[in-house]
């Protein structure tokens, strides 16, 4: 390796420790298994090539294809993070993703689990997602083409759901994939109060709900809306 390419190197590594050390683990992600996930899958091999400068830094990042806005973006690295803690996804287990995005999401869950059915809408951040998992390596993810607003019951029932969105409200129908026992991470209110949360399903009728921070980001294409009529 020459001597600017070993530059850029180390500066690339850097940058991911300081996300790191810097942004993560101070948001309460002290597990060390994902914090040790976070230095071996490479983000910046997921972020749109033009924006690979800014792969590390704490905020969401746009996802233009060829050009071309989709409109969706990334998660910022701690929020990916500690959903990623959050679900404790172990090795037997299996996931559904609504939200393909990058495939970064699909990536660290995939190292974690034993399979991940990612499911995009978007034809355009289908086929990037896909790009970039089999560029990197990751050979326990299968990204379809769908709308997985409610869930993907096809193949349901699911250990673990991670709703890589926001959602109105969670409908019954998406709660009933999960297995008793299983997890769903999401982001559940309407802008500006919106609340990301752990559901985990204790029952056939019976769910417990962790609230694990507040923020703002985009709804899902054809999310459930709940019925505003009262009487």
């Amino acid at each position: 390796m020459n001597a600017p390419a070993a530059l850029a190197d180390r500066a690339l590594e850097q940058a991911r420790y300081n996300m790191i050390e810097q942004q993560i683990r101070p948001w309460d992600v002290l597990d060390q298994s994902v914090l040790d996930l976070l230095a071996v899958v490479r983000r910046e091999e997921f972020v749109p090539p033009q924006l690979r400068s800014l792969a590390f830094v704490d905020m969401e990042l746009p996802l233009r294809i060829d050009g071309v806005d989709t409109g969706e973006r990334m998660f910022s690295p701690k929020m990916e993070a500690r959903f990623l803690q959050e679900l404790a996804v172990k090795a037997h287990e299996h996931v559904l993703e609504v939200g393909a995005g990058s495939g970064y999401m699909a990536a660290l869950l995939a190292h974690k689990a034993q399979h991940v059915l990612s499911i995009e809408i978007d034809e355009r951040l289908r086929r990037f997602a896909a790009a970039n998992l089999a560029r990197s390596g990751v050979g326990a993810v299968r990204v379809e083409p769908g709308d997985g607003a409610r869930g993907w019951p096809a193949r349901a029932p699911y250990d673990v759901i991670m709703i890589s969105g926001a959602l109105p409200a969670l409908p019954d129908g998406l709660l009933s994939q999960l297995r008793i026992g299983g997890r769903l991470g999401a982001i559940v209110g309407a802008a500006p109060v919106m609340c990301a949360q752990i559901v985990t399903r204790t029952g056939e009728h019976c769910y417990q709900t962790l609230r694990l921070f507040e923020t703002e980001v985009k709804t899902l294409r054809n999310a459930w809306q709940p019925s505003s009529f009262q009487f």
